[in-house]
């Protein structure tokens, strides 16, 4: 099987873009705007104040997913928590509300037929979403800002948030599904068909999120915690 290259500091931060345009978000997460020019990776770090070797490890992690991720890498837990905080305003604020604008005009809305329930479980599932992300943005990421402060917080440990963190999506698959085998006779179907291109994008970027605190996140926790 052929290895998926690993992107390099001296690599041209473009060429990184032009390879894979998910890295697009990547980049706005850690607060890299466009006009980069020829620069390289780490002169485009240098200028937007961004640790190189922490947004190198999470553009190989989004490329290579964690299948070769083998090694805990050496992160700076500052950086990466801004992206982590950055990615859950992305979800809670711009791409979540733009998919249910997006139902809401592709879908004449009636509580009589599977119009309203395709918006219920999209309700639903923001609901977990956003119980889930302001979990750790008050009580995981608090406490490590709390222990990055110079303190330690005796009433908590990561392994408390690792044992149970899973994936939130079970109500998306069910959502898929129900609009691919279901999907109201009127709907607009282009805009429709959008929504659902961005609900199947959403879940990936969610379980790259999730795998990302599990690989990146929390061991680099555990190690501030020893």
């Amino acid at each position: 099987m052929t290895k998926i290259k690993k992107y390099q500091s001296s690599d041209k931060m473009a060429s990184l873009i032009a390879d894979n345009y998910q890295l697009i978000q990547v980049m706005s997460r850690f607060g890299i705007n466009m006009g980069i020019g020829d620069k390289t990776v780490e002169e485009v770090c240098e200028d937007c104040h961004v640790d190189t070797d922490t947004f190198l490890t999470v553009v190989n992690f989004v490329v290579e997913g964690n299948s070769n991720f083998d090694t805990t890498p050496s992160v700076c837990i500052e950086s990466l928590l801004h992206f982590l905080r950055q990615s859950h305003v992305y979800f809670l604020e711009y791409c979540l509300p733009a998919i249910r604008r997006k139902l809401l005009d592709s879908i004449r809305l009636r509580t009589s037929d599977v119009s309203f329930l395709i918006l219920k479980l999209f309700d639903e599932f923001v609901e977990e979403v956003t119980t889930h992300m302001n979990y750790e943005d008050r009580t995981v990421f608090a406490y490590v800002g709390a222990m990055l402060a110079g303190k330690k917080p005796e009433d908590y440990k990561v392994t408390t948030y690792s044992d149970h963190h899973e994936v939130v999506g079970g109500k998306l698959s069910e959502l898929k599904n129900i609009i691919i085998k279901y999907c109201p006779p009127d709907a607009k179907t282009n805009t429709l068909n959008d929504a659902l291109y961005d609900i199947f994008r959403c879940e990936d970027e969610l379980e790259s999120h999730c795998r990302m605190e599990d690989f990146l996140l929390i061991p680099a926790i555990m190690k501030l915690e020893n």
